[in-house]
């Protein structure tokens, strides 16, 4: 009996952990659904019997003259009703029909009135607005400028737990990190399912220069790996020294010993920004960029009923631009940095709870980094860390983390500039040069980090994102970051929706965002939150192959027609409709507003008819990117872009002027140089424009003046100056 056992037992061990070992490897290798991989959920359009080619045909958003006037009705309805029904109260006293009737009147004139007007257009507002949207209420959203035009579109491009965060979390025990962590791991996945156009996954390296790092670095991205669950993606793993420079040439040979990839999510920050807000519009919103809120409107008893406003195109225009009143149930303010201004229209001596904070980042040409590598330095000379990415064909560096002043478009000083390219250098082959005319562009963007106004320590700085409400009403939704943006939404029409005493309801009139019948959205709209099923404008009918389909009907440009479907998803048929003809055999359609970029004539049209673009920087920054890639490019770009902009929107000459003016000084905040600043069209024109006096050509030149001719290939004596006689005494 003793020998069965004997053999028994190790047979059992052996195979407990044959059986342990291959759960372990089928879970790190499993099979996974990769976000943009599947086909379209709606086909792209193809010839019919008939012969003919039938086109997507997208449902219309109101104009933005539309959305004005549905915000006007809100006040204007209601007051009419009131007093028709002070009228009506005295009437009823002799007990007359009219009373009754206007009472009628009065209750149906109340439909009107928002259940919430919330005040900014980025991530947060518009994501709140959506929310709103999609469970029934009424609401309206105001943005003093244009959407994303603060932070929202100044960010670090990465949809990210945070892998410092979480090595804080362990190292600190800090369980609030840990939880900021899971939340917005979850949170990547709802990003990238919703806009898989817009969204990624990228992997990014962590260089390994001691031995001992590795473990170290192999255990922190297994555990962010078990933390993601079934929301991750790639397993992280380790490569070689080999292999590492195999991946990522630029790096530096010197002291390497390996590097650990992990992976995450990367967009485009302000075009996402945009889809949220074009898709709450196409679900009912009221949604109107450049809306300035001027005053909180108040009750007798000092609750909030409403807000003033102005249109700001209008003053741009030359016209005296008349304020008007918005009446909602509840006003939301998710203003980002300019949160305390905000609340202190509603309570003057409320205490500041912004904490601003400035992040810079510079873009430099594309070949510093591999097109689908990135890289993270988690240890820089001052203990930060930068990250190293690619982007939109271009290698994106940062971020800096400073106290900073709050303004609308900061700019990035020449000593952040310069630390980030020190700390780029440090990681890179010393035979790569990065130099300060390397950097394309370079913005500064302000986090606002939040005090909690009701904890004792006033000071202690809110991890994630903080949502208070006023005696008055006035619920703010402050701090946070992009990954973040739908789960702090959610969070906040939750408890909008209890302040407020709102009643949400089933959507019954679902628009077919998608395009087509046949086709409708994933998520159950019921009432409740399902913001994160709910597909954004663009993505039902992309594919990671849609642009192939564009080349084909439209002749594109195969870099034009891949941009056109990460940037619009189906969409980008709308695009390409909109882009004029070339005149040349290949490519048939798409005129660029800048020879270096895929950016085209048909983008400004469609900014304009249908994305709410209403100013020049609109377009160059936030529609298309070209503002954030390159400052000089966008310089060049834009009489191209104020001539289309002139067709749609009729501008006069004194508005053309204006654009130029306000654009330029916007280019500043991009890293355009000083000289730049006051430039005229005609300069751009003739190509002036790119000319620097020799201080600014070692800053802002990509490229030293090089000889017409190598020395081995020229026919003169070394020294001799071919301009001048063989005769004369300076070539003797």
């Amino acid at each position: 009996m003793a020998t069965p056992r004997r053999f028994i037992r190790p047979f059992l061990y052996t195979s407990a952990a044959a059986i342990a070992g291959g759960g372990a490897l089928y879970y790190i290798y499993r099979p996974r659904k990769i976000p943009g991989s599947d086909p379209a959920s709606v086909p792209p359009p193809r010839y019919a019997e008939d012969g003919r080619f039938h086109p997507p045909r997208f449902p219309l958003l109101k104009t933005r003259d539309e959305q004005i006037a549905n915000l006007k009705k809100s006040w204007t309805s209601t007051t009419a009703a009131v007093n028709a029904t002070t009228k009506g109260v005295i009437g009823s006293v002799t007990g007359s029909k009219e009373a009754k009737l206007v009472e009628g009147r009065g209750s149906q004139d109340e439909d009107e009135v928002y259940d919430l007007l919330v005040i900014g257009g980025g991530a947060t507002g518009s994501g709140i607005a959506l929310d709103a949207a999609t469970r029934g209420l009424k609401v309206a959203l105001v943005e003093r400028e244009d959407f994303a035009s603060g932070t929202s579109s100044k960010s670090t491009k990465l949809v990210h737990g945070g892998v410092r965060y979480l090595e804080k979390a362990v190292w600190d025990l800090d369980y609030n990190q840990y939880k900021l962590v899971k939340e917005a791991l979850r949170e990547r996945k709802y990003f990238l399912d919703t806009a898989p156009h817009l969204s990624n996954w990228l992997p990014i390296m962590i260089p390994v220069q001691k031995w001992w790092q590795a473990p170290y670095f192999w255990a922190g991205t297994k555990f962010y790996d078990f933390l993601a669950g079934s929301e991750g993606i790639e397993s992280s793993y380790f490569l070689t020294k080999s292999k590492a420079l195999d991946a990522f040439p630029m790096l530096k040979q010197e002291n390497l010993f390996g590097a650990l990839v992990y992976y995450d999510g990367a967009h485009n920050d302000s075009r996402m920004n945009v889809s949220i807000a074009m898709t709450a519009a196409l679900y009912g919103a009221t949604v109107v960029n450049h809306m300035e809120v001027t005053g909180l409107e108040k009750d007798v008893n000092g609750k909030l009923v409403g807000a003033r406003v102005k249109d700001k195109v209008q003053e741009k225009n030359g016209q005296q631009p008349q304020e008007f009143s918005i009446k909602a149930r509840g006003i939301i303010n998710a203003t980002g940095p300019f949160t305390d201004a905000v609340r202190k229209m509603d309570e003057p001596e409320v205490p500041e709870i912004v904490a601003p904070s400035s992040g810079v980042h510079v873009i430099l040409p594309g070949y510093y980094s591999p097109s689908k590598m990135g890289l993270i330095d988690p240890k820089t000379s001052d203990g930060r860390v930068i990250f190293f990415l690619p982007w939109q064909g271009n290698t994106i560096a940062g971020t800096t983390d400073a106290p900073t002043a709050i303004s609308q478009n900061p700019i990035a000083g020449e000593e952040e500039i310069n630390w980030i390219l020190s700390e780029i250098q440090a990681y890179l082959a010393p035979d790569l040069n990065v130099r300060r005319g390397d950097v394309l562009a370079a913005w500064s963007g302000i986090r606002p980090l939040v005090k909690d106004p009701h904890s004792k320590n006033t000071e202690s700085l809110v991890r994630n994102h903080l949502i208070t409400v006023s005696e008055s009403g006035l619920l703010t939704c402050a701090g946070g970051k992009w990954t973040t943006y739908r789960q702090m939404s959610e969070e906040a029409v939750d408890e909008a929706i209890k302040r407020y005493k709102l009643k949400t309801s089933p959507l019954l009139q679902v628009p077919r965002v998608s395009g087509s019948e046949m086709i409708d959205d994933a998520a159950p709209l019921d009432g409740t939150c399902q913001t994160h099923q709910v597909r954004l404008i663009g993505a039902h009918g992309f594919s990671n192959t849609l642009f192939i389909n564009l080349i084909q009907h439209f002749g594109l440009e195969s870099i034009v027609a891949k941009h056109l479907t990460e940037s619009y998803g189906d969409r980008a048929w709308t695009v390409a409709a909109l882009s004029a003809p070339t005149e040349k055999r290949y490519p048939v359609r798409g005129l660029k507003i800048s020879a270096l970029y895929p950016f085209i004539d048909g983008e400004v049209r469609y900014a304009v008819r249908h994305e709410y673009a209403q100013t020049a920087v609109d377009v160059l920054a936030r529609r298309t990117r070209l503002a954030f890639l390159n400052a000089q490019a966008a310089l060049e770009a834009l009489p191209t872009v104020i001539d289309l902009m002139t067709e749609e929107l009729g501008w006069s000459k004194k508005r053309q002027e204006k654009e130029w003016h306000d654009t330029v000084q916007f280019l500043a905040s991009m890293g355009l140089a000083k000289s730049k600043l006051n430039v005229t069209r005609k300069d751009v024109e003739s190509g002036k424009a790119g000319e620097y006096d020799e201080h600014e050509r070692k800053l802002y030149s990509r490229h030293d003046q090089p000889a017409d001719t190598m020395e081995s290939d020229s026919k003169f004596i070394t020294g001799e100056k071919p301009m001048i006689s063989t005769d004369s005494p300076v070539n003797r």
